[in-house]
């Protein structure tokens, strides 16, 4: 069934492939899926749950970690709902809107996911660099304008994709060969140049990740020559204690992300399989490892979770 306005026609529906080449693994490649699912969920809430009820953690580096556990939920529920539903019960077909709504969700949260890791990257330079300045630095209205601007810029960048993508015809095919509508995905069934809206991608992907990266890249330049310059090996070891944390987490979200944008545009030699399992994978190992690397590595998060814990025990 089709659709047309009058600008562009579409299809009511696409289909969804899920993971092609591995159809007869479906059911079973759904529950590790599920799992890592379930602890994303878990684990973000119970971080955001912490930070909203101990005050003493109302503080900068815990309001960006706040902002990157609820956009980690929305991005990987985004997807994997419906990925799940894919594998296991075999519910292909998505309607068109809602795959434009998935484009929208995936790549504005991707783009808010980045810039708050750039945030965290600053507030790891001030409280190292400017120790004694940080709290008057990076105040609660600071921290707020600032997460305001990266959502702005996540929504803003990203909503001329779905308004283009909407108005071109598409072509007759409807099959999406992943488990998810994503932008490349999606600009593939159109049957018009596509040239603007390949171009308009780049240049956001370079603009926002570009950005973000090497602002990211001289936050921790500074924050080495600040930390080789303690006087103390142990006053050293606990400011790159800090940081570990969050270049864990960085180098979780920006490789997978990387290599399935590269793979969409350039990595025409990468098996299929490889580049849908990563471009999967991509947007849910980071949402589940983000609060078990923070949830280790923090000292007051750790102990309010094996607090509760031991509170439930009694």
């Amino acid at each position: 069934m089709w659709v047309t306005g009058n600008s562009s026609s579409h299809p009511a529906s696409f289909i969804l492939l899920g993971i092609p080449g591995l159809e007869n693994c479906h059911l079973w490649i759904a529950f590790p899926f599920c799992v890592m699912y379930t602890v994303a969920v878990v684990g973000n809430i119970v971080i955001l749950h912490i930070i909203r009820t101990d005050h003493s953690l109302h503080e900068p580096m815990y309001l960006f970690l706040a902002m990157l556990a609820a956009t980690d939920l929305i991005l990987s529920s985004s997807t994997q709902p419906k990925m799940l539903a894919i594998l296991w019960f075999q519910a292909h077909e998505i309607e068109y809107h809602a795959c434009l709504t998935q484009v929208f969700f995936i790549h504005a949260f991707a783009s808010v996911e980045s810039g708050v890791l750039m945030a965290m990257a600053l507030d790891r330079y001030v409280a190292i660099c400017f120790p004694l300045r940080h709290s008057s630095i990076l105040t609660p209205s600071v921290v707020i304008k600032l997460g305001t601007a990266i959502m702005a810029r996540g929504l803003l960048w990203v909503s001329p994709f779905c308004l283009m993508i909407s108005r071109m015809p598409f072509c007759p095919r409807r099959v999406i060969p992943q488990s998810y509508c994503e932008h490349m995905a999606v600009l593939k069934l159109v049957c018009a140049d596509t040239r603007v809206n390949r171009g308009y991608g780049l240049f956001v992907a370079f603009s926002v990740v570009g950005f973000d990266i090497i602002a990211i890249g001289i936050s921790y330049v500074m924050i080495l020559r600040a930390v080789l310059q303690l006087p103390s090996g142990e006053a050293r070891l606990k400011a790159f204690g800090t940081c570990a944390s969050h270049i864990c987490v960085i180098l979780a979200f920006y490789i997978p992300a990387l290599f399935t944008f590269l793979t969409h545009r350039f990595g025409h030699q990468v098996p299929r399989v490889v580049h849908i399992m990563f471009a999967n994978l991509y947007l849910l190992v980071p949402p589940m490892l983000n609060p078990i690397i923070y949830g280790v590595r923090t000292k007051q998060i750790r102990d309010r979770v094996i607090r509760g814990c031991c509170r439930k025990d009694l």
